[in-house]
């Protein structure tokens, strides 16, 4: 079975690897929306994969972390276009939760990534 929890946060950022005059050469920001999806066989006893609040409790730091931030001051981030910035977040919160078998980032209603740890 497979369950997601979806988080959303604020931050700034720019693209620094980008032609000269490119927009996103320039400080900006983006609500971004985060879904984390995790996979396993429902426990016995409570039968559902994951507690949702357990899930919560360890990845809210991690969004805490970033959020209202320049993205480009994160270790890490210092390109954070939205794939890198999925990647990073990917691997904090699998050596959380290690069931985590992907997350979706999007910068926009309408621009994302999907990231599997591949």
């Amino acid at each position: 079975m497979i369950i997601f929890k979806s988080f959303t946060f604020d931050s700034a950022h720019f693209l620094p690897n980008v032609p000269d005059g490119h927009k996103c050469k320039e400080i900006h920001g983006h609500t971004y929306q985060l879904s984390a999806y995790f996979e396993n066989r429902l426990e016995e006893h409570l039968e559902w994969v994951i507690d949702f609040a357990e899930v919560k409790e360890k990845i809210n730091p991690i969004i805490k972390s970033i959020d209202h931030k320049l993205l480009n001051n994160i270790e890490g981030l210092e390109n954070p276009t939205c794939e890198i910035i999925a990647i990073w977040l990917y691997d904090r919160i699998k050596a959380k939760i290690p069931i985590l078998t992907r997350v979706e980032l999007n910068e926009t209603p309408m621009s994302g990534v999907v990231y599997e740890g591949k």
